[in-house]
């Protein structure tokens, strides 16, 4: 493939070896991937259209196949086993680059810094807070306009909201304090949580995340630690989705399946923008400052990003 042309699906690599090759700004180039037996790329053409962002070439004699975007989809809307096998591994992919991403752009001070204002909960925050089917307005008229439910069909959206409960939490109050099981995701419908990490004393907004938004499923899907906090910047409801509902029709092959794929990998897309955002920012306050490696580690970062996670390093 080459930088520029247009996307049309991923490469596994059943043997050989190739390099991904990103151009710089005013000429040059830099190494963003080593490719071998059984790697994947290009994976991400297969859940959006787009350009490659990469040369890639051959370093030896290669053995591959190709997966075009238009027929993973049709495996995929026919629910396929290994359709949706390789959606799941696409989710971890992209869940996997985010993660490397997020450490480095944490490594380096940033505008968004501020002093933490109080300690984290102790326990989870959430103990003892109310759960129910009603809220103080008709939560469920807002969800077809919601953005998560792009692509549900009805019976859809009842399939996944009939496992959770609505919870109502005022300004200020913690959802969940990093480091700590993740026994839930939530989805926001009305109101908005800030996601942000702690370092020492200082706090750093990860997003603001409002109605349509779901939140804290990598953590649930990869039976993971919280990886940051997260508490109400606006007066919220919230829709719990208790893990082992959630997964169940994560790793299902319903047609809320489906749908629950698409919209997670919507958010991931989202969340690597932001981080993107976060990391231009630094390259350019490093470049005007004169910091010249650690602009070009950012960059480093910033274009290896989108092939594998182990380009980070």
């Amino acid at each position: 493939m080459r930088q520029g042309e247009a996307s049309r699906g991923a490469f596994l690599i059943r043997s050989g070896t190739a390099e991904a090759r990103v151009a710089l700004p005013g000429g040059g180039s830099l190494s963003v991937a080593q490719f071998r037996d059984g790697d994947m790329f290009g994976e991400m053409a297969l859940i959006e259209r787009g350009v490659c962002s990469a040369t890639v070439v051959a370093h030896s004699n290669v053995d591959a196949w190709f997966v075009g975007r238009d027929d993973f989809r049709a495996m995929v809307a026919s629910r396929e086993v290994a359709g949706l096998e390789i959606q799941r591994t696409i989710t971890r992919t992209l869940a996997a680059k985010l993660r490397a991403l997020n450490e480095r752009v944490k490594e380096y001070p940033a505008v968004e810094d501020r002093p933490a204002t109080e300690p984290a909960p102790a326990a989870d925050p959430l103990v003892g807070v109310k759960r129910s089917l009603h809220a103080s307005f008709d939560w469920k008229a807002f969800l077809p306009v919601l953005s998560f439910f792009e692509g549900f069909d009805a019976d859809e959206t009842d399939e996944l909201v009939s496992t959770g409960k609505v919870l109502e939490l005022p300004r200020g109050a913690w959802v969940f304090v990093a480091g700590r099981p993740a026994e839930s995701c939530f989805l926001v419908v009305r109101g908005a949580l800030e996601v942000f990490t702690r370092s020492g004393n200082l706090e750093r907004r990860v997003a603001i995340a409002g109605p349509g938004e779901l939140v804290g499923f990598m953590a649930v899907i990869n039976a993971a630690p919280r990886a940051n906090n997260a508490r109400v910047r606006e007066a919220c409801c919230l829709l719990e989705l208790p893990r082992a509902a959630f997964l169940e029709i994560y790793n299902g092959a319903s047609g809320a399946t489906v749908s629950l794929h698409h919209a997670i990998h919507r958010s991931l897309m989202r969340s690597i923008g932001r981080t993107n955002t976060q990391l231009t920012r630094l390259i350019s306050h490093a470049r005007l400052s004169a910091a010249g490696n650690q602009a070009a580690e950012l960059e480093a970062a910033l274009h290896g990003q989108i092939w594998r996670a182990e380009a980070q390093g």
